[in-house]
């Protein structure tokens, strides 16, 4: 039987990096899921949760719930936004009983991307390969690390053929991003990344694995700025490459 799959694409991938949606329907298809498009999905509520709006956050939080309650997993290609339905719904429906039990039906079955293709496919990507040789290294998101997946992206990228992987230094250091903290600090966010560049140049790999939109888009516009030649890639991008499948952007 094939799992029945929900996408949650998310804001930021929706709009800025498509071809990674389809990058990620295309794969969990190729590995017997039946993957849905809630065409109703609209934000998880972080952006409002992170300013305080917690009211405004909570209401997209129960319409999320509603959106997504027919299917038997939720997966989405941001740690991010995976964080917030685990980490924060939590804490704004706990006092609201009506919402207790499908909030946590919700919780209990969301998965970012990765995890979901290690902890519930199982999958193994060593019958695939690159096209050609890349050199690639892996920026460890603060929010996937909060919600338990850590090595995992890194493991799969060592099973395709052709990956020359790269290790980099401070792996648990952040990128800067944060969302609004970019915004609002933006000469300490300044300083963050920079920092993080100059370990991405260091592995002189020309690729680097990114799996959440806010840090690639940050990362990637600082070494856009320092002139260096490095693409930021989602891993979804590399594995569908490997196996592949077309992703232009429908």
């Amino acid at each position: 039987m094939p799992h029945d799959v929900a996408l949650f694409v998310t804001c930021l991938t929706d709009q800025f990096y498509p071809h990674v949606g389809v990058a990620v329907t295309k794969i969990l298809e190729h590995f017997g899921c039946r993957v849905h498009f809630p065409q109703a999905q609209t934000c998880c509520g972080q952006p409002f949760y992170n300013n305080g709006f917690h009211d405004q956050a909570a209401t997209l939080g129960k319409r999320f719930i509603e959106v997504f309650e027919p299917y038997k997993y939720i997966v989405t290609p941001s740690g991010s936004c995976a964080a917030m339905v685990r980490e924060q719904y939590e804490q704004l429906m706990k006092n609201d009983p009506a919402w207790s039990h499908p909030m946590h039906e919700t919780v209990s079955k969301t998965y970012e991307f990765v995890e979901f293709l290690d902890k519930v496919l199982k999958v193994d990507f060593s019958q695939f390969k690159l096209p050609k040789p890349e050199s690639i290294t892996y920026h460890y998101t603060c929010h996937l690390r909060g919600i338990g997946v850590k090595d995992e992206g890194v493991k799969l990228l060592q099973q395709i053929g052709n990956v020359d992987f790269r290790a980099m230094e401070k792996t648990d250091q952040c990128c800067g991003f944060g969302g609004t903290f970019a915004m609002k600090y933006p000469a300490i966010s300044g300083a963050i990344v920079e920092d993080k560049v100059a370990c991405i140049a260091a592995t002189e790999a020309k690729t680097l694995v990114c799996n959440d939109a806010g840090c690639s888009m940050n990362i990637s516009g600082m070494c856009h700025r320092d002139g260096m030649a490095v693409q930021t890639r989602h891993i979804a991008e590399l594995m569908a490459e490997a196996m592949g499948l077309e992703t232009a952007a429908w």
